[in-house]
């Protein structure tokens, strides 16, 4: 006599949960705080630019904007790195190499999203702001993502220069051009860049070479990588007191050198150290170091206009 085998069906999952996971994922691809430091950034330049809060609706277009955008870049990103991605631990559960989004869907999602982004601020700011806008994801999309992060060690440094236009969108939202003191902003957080991901690079390290990237501790070894940390890092400060000359005062420059003085002793602790514990330390560390650094330019600022300069 044969035996009967029973199949049950899992039950359904109830619709609002379906489209919970599903918003989820969609929202992932956006890498949204990511997109929190680069939005910091768009907003201390306004400020810094109009000499105080600058109207609300403006500043919100930007900030909706400007998360649209880097979003929308940051999902073709995903799109096209589905193959990495899928083999590396970090990036494994993404929503495309975890098969819960379709690659064509994620595609056709930043791409909207950037139309999005382009007519929201054009709309409310200017054509300059938003053409910058799109020229930041398109320089994101096509030169670092598809060519410069699987050709070359020295990916994230040229390809960094994607996250460092937020200023110049946000000072030309408010005043419509460019001018020396955004520049600045933008070389400081094009300097950022490369120590800050290096030293994430170093906590992950083995994860790009599994999915044979090009990172720097991959191509060249840990002490090289963390040298490169404290040289970027001291370059960095040098730089950070460049906007003195474009109108920001003491506050400024002492908080900066202060900041600068605390990521430099982290990189050396790295680079001497030769241990993954320092260089988790020295990139959380960058994240407050940028935040603060743009803090401290709106502080003074409005301690500037305050007593009348």
């Amino acid at each position: 006599m044969s035996a009967v085998t029973t199949t049950v069906a899992a039950p359904a999952l109830p619709r609002r949960v379906v489209l919970r996971q599903v918003l989820r994922d969609y929202v992932a691809l956006t890498k949204p705080r990511v997109i929190s430091l680069l939005l910091v950034t768009a907003l201390a330049a306004m400020v810094v630019a109009q000499g105080g809060w600058p109207a609300t609706d403006l500043v919100l277009a930007v900030m909706v904007g400007g998360y649209l955008a880097a979003g929308g870049a940051n999902a073709v990103n995903m799109w096209f790195d589905r193959d990495i991605d899928a083999e590396m631990y970090r990036t494994r559960l993404r929503p495309i190499p975890s098969g819960r989004v379709p690659p064509n869907n994620a595609l056709a999602f930043g791409i909207a999203l950037n139309v999005a982004a382009f007519a929201v601020i054009a709309l409310r700011a200017n054509l300059l702001a938003a053409g910058l806008t799109l020229a930041a994801s398109a320089f994101y999309v096509f030169v670092y993502t598809m060519w410069l992060k699987r050709s070359t060690p020295q990916n994230i440094v040229i390809g960094g220069a994607a996250g460092a236009f937020p200023p110049l969108i946000g000072w030309a939202a408010v005043t419509g051009n460019i001018s020396l003191l955004p520049l600045y902003m933008f070389a400081i957080v094009f300097f950022w860049t490369p120590p800050h991901f290096w030293a994430l690079a170093l906590r992950l390290e083995g994860d790009y070479g599994r999915a044979h990237v090009p990172m720097l501790p991959e191509v060249k070894g840990r002490l090289e990588t963390a040298r490169q940390i404290v040289l970027y890092s001291v370059v960095l400060t040098a730089i950070t007191v460049l906007p003195v000359l474009a109108g920001l005062g003491l506050f400024y420059v002492l908080s900066a050198l202060l900041l600068g003085g605390g990521l430099i002793a982290l990189s050396v602790a790295t680079w001497r150290g030769n241990d993954r514990r320092w260089a988790r330390r020295t990139f959380e560390y960058s994240l407050l170091y940028l935040a603060l650094l743009f803090g401290a330019m709106v502080v003074d600022s409005l301690l500037r206009t305050a007593s009348g300069y």
